[in-house]
């Protein structure tokens, strides 16, 4: 009996044992749970003053708006990170063509520096542009060949009309020969020879032209030939198009050849020289070159120019000019057709004659004034959540690119057009694009800085608050 009674005795205790326990348990799980409750009710507190603190300081700004600011650069303030207006027709004076009487069908003189069209006479008319072709071609041999490349003689291109070097079929070149002949004197064998070598094939180097008049933003050029023979071909679409360009687009090309390429160095040495002999790799023959672009001696300051002649496209011609840092490029397309071959000649001198005499060049370059960017739920640097989260602006630009040279002519002026957002949204991240200062001529952007975020700023996340609040309130 003694023994039960222990037992039971025993029991009892256990049993006392275990209710204590889960009694303990119970009132762990209550001490937590208010310890939760607490710092969610802190939370609300501080997180809901806080953020109307916040909203305070913001006022009624909006927090996705954008602010756009105006500024005329005028005459009396006027004594490479940016983003340059795609070559091609830019810009046209409205009342230019009344200006000058000329033989041309289609005419522009350009600024070359910013694709802005000068003078523009029936400029984006596509017209066939004979061999001022070979501008083009000779610039994609020279950034995509070696000049001592060897350069064989296909009986295809052997087998091309006059004028032609008239090499044999099998007989090899340097490179750097042929472009001479192709520009000096325009043979149409050689620009055959430098498209197989260069494209694989006539077709093949046609796609290399194309896109790279695209890329130049030359959306009204079609090339078909290397040589400029009037030649019609079918575009992506199937749609057939003539070997054809604008006027304003060729002079856009020429922009490019003479200042803008990697290559334009080697261009301009090409295009400059007057007399150029040669002969093939194994010496058989010999071949002497004279350059037909009339104006490098008629006129102070061209530097470049290619004529061309088809029964289709007429007399053309394209040229750069460089007068006292004021870059012109033109380019004269149907600059009529026999007898008249000496129309081109005239139509340029006028063009270059109008840009020299009328045109300044201007530093219309102003450091804008950025101010701070508020950013919308984003973390201030202090950590404190009553302030304004904003991030500092910059155009990311070294003093030598602090210059915006323009050719302007009495009377023009150039907006300043500030784009930038009121507030944009955490996070942020230091180099982040946030908005664009424009430069703005008779209507059209002719030059776009981005804005870039000159720091970082995080945005605000349950994880940093609740680290913040244990700080705040547990020791």
């Amino acid at each position: 009996m003694e023994t039960e009674r222990i037992a039971k005795k025993d029991i009892v205790w256990q049993d006392g044992e275990k209710n204590a326990a889960r009694e303990n348990k119970t009132g762990s799980k209550w001490k937590r749970w208010l310890t939760i409750a607490l710092l969610s009710v802190l939370w609300c507190v501080y997180a809901g003053e806080s953020l109307l603190a916040q909203e305070a300081v913001l006022g009624r700004e909006g927090r996705s708006g954008t602010s756009e600011y105006v500024q005329d650069v005028t005459d009396d303030l006027l004594t490479k990170k940016y983003r340059e207006s795609p070559a091609g027709n830019v810009s046209a004076p409205a009342s230019a063509e009344s200006e000058l009487t000329l033989n041309s069908q289609s005419a522009v003189l350009m600024d070359a520096d910013t694709g802005r069209i000068l003078y523009a006479k029936d400029a984006d008319t596509p017209r066939p542009m004979a061999s001022t072709t070979k501008i083009m071609t000779c610039i994609l041999a020279l950034e995509y060949g070696g000049l001592n490349d060897t350069v064989t003689v296909s009986s295809y291109a052997a087998s091309q009309p006059k004028v032609h070097l008239g090499a044999p079929a099998g007989r090899s070149f340097r490179l750097e020969d042929l472009l001479y002949s192709l520009m000096l004197e325009s043979h149409n064998d050689t620009a055959v020879m430098i498209a197989e070598h260069i494209g694989g094939s006539v077709s093949g180097f046609a796609e290399m032209m194309n896109q790279k008049a695209k890329e130049l933003g030359c959306e009204n050029t079609w090339f078909v030939t290397p040589n400029g023979l009037d030649a019609a071909s079918k575009d992506a679409d199937g749609t057939e198009r003539q070997h054809s360009t604008t006027a304003g687009d060729l002079a856009a090309i020429m922009a490019y050849c003479v200042w803008q390429s990697p290559k334009r160095e080697d261009f301009l040495k090409i295009t400059e020289t007057q007399n150029y002999y040669f002969t093939d790799l194994e010496g058989k023959g010999s071949y002497s070159c004279c350059n037909h672009n009339a104006l490098l001696n008629m006129m102070d300051g061209v530097v470049s120019g290619k004529t061309g002649f088809t029964g289709g496209a007429g007399y053309c011609y394209v040229s750069a000019l460089e007068d006292g840092g004021r870059r012109y490029t033109l380019a004269l397309l149907g600059c009529g057709w026999p007898p008249h071959k000496t129309y081109k000649w005239s139509d340029a001198r006028k063009l270059f004659g109008y840009g020299t005499d009328r045109y300044e060049k201007k530093d219309v370059f102003q450091e804008p004034e950025l101010a701070p960017l508020t950013v919308a739920d984003g973390l201030p640097e202090s950590g404190d959540l009553s302030e304004r989260a904003q991030v500092e602006l910059t155009l990311k630009l070294d003093e030598e690119e602090k210059t915006f040279p323009v050719l302007l002519k009495e009377g023009e002026q150039v907006q300043i057009r500030k784009t930038i957002p009121d507030t944009i949204n955490a996070p942020v991240r230091r180099d982040a694009a946030v908005g664009q200062i424009e430069y703005v001529l008779d209507g059209t952007v002719i030059r776009t800085y981005p804005v870039y975020a000159a720091g970082d700023v995080p945005a605000i996340t349950w994880k940093w608050c609740a680290g913040h609040i244990l700080d705040l309130f547990l020791p």
